[in-house]
């Protein structure tokens, strides 16, 4: 007989010993209601404190879907994430922004401390931007991509988030303020409105965030 083929009375393998309720409650990518979350996921700090005190594992989610919607443009949201992406390409690790609504302005991304040697902008038509930011995301080779996309499915959404997780990037989606009722499967939804004091940022939505802190205001500049 062939030493390839199994003996006739092989025993079975033995059965997987089954988890106990605490190891399953330990898991991150659960969380229990009531209690502040013990969450595991890695961050990049915002650069913004008031922010980061707020958010689990104090900064943006790696790995995850941000999702930022604003009123309208101009009001801060690149300055919101420009310090994380300065630290990222500062270590030598590339950021794309794909299909910006404005061209960018290079000398103003240096004084705000982007390393312009790990900066790529890829200009792409509205049929082909949603897949470009989905590779860039994917592939790993992107420690940070940023996208506009007013129209969405939730479809599209979830392949982002899906895309993130892959990659272990940072994606942040900036969308009109008429998105928030839609749902969306990003791990944070950030909303940037404007009031008699300024513009400021508001947590719609944040995985394994502790309720108290959902709705919260900060200012986002004087």
């Amino acid at each position: 007989m062939s030493a390839l083929l199994a003996a006739p009375f092989a025993l079975p393998a033995p059965l997987p010993k089954p988890s106990t309720l605490g190891e399953v409650l330990r898991h991150p990518g659960i969380w229990r209601g009531g209690a502040e979350p013990t969450s595991s996921i890695r961050t990049q700090a915002s650069g913004n404190p008031s922010l980061d005190a707020l958010l689990p594992g104090a900064g943006w989610p790696v790995g995850c879907l941000t999702e930022i919607l604003i009123e309208n443009d101009g009001l801060g949201e690149l300055e919101l994430v420009m310090p994380a992406l300065a630290a990222l390409t500062r270590s030598r690790r590339r950021v794309a922004m794909i299909a910006p609504p404005y061209l960018p302005y290079p000398p103003a991304l240096a004084a705000a401390g982007i390393d312009l040697d790990h900066f790529v902008q890829i200009d792409a038509g509205a049929t082909d931007s949603h897949w470009s930011a989905e590779q860039c995301l994917r592939a790993g080779c992107c420690a940070a991509v940023l996208h506009w996309l007013p129209d969405a499915s939730y479809k599209q959404l979830r392949r982002l988030q899906l895309a993130a997780e892959t990659g272990n990037a940072l994606a942040f989606l900036f969308r009109p303020l008429q998105a928030e009722q839609e749902s969306s499967p990003a791990a944070l939804r950030l909303k940037i409105s404007h009031s008699k004091t300024g513009p400021y940022i508001e947590i719609l939505k944040c995985k394994g965030m502790f309720d108290a802190r959902r709705n919260a205001r900060l200012q986002l500049r004087a």
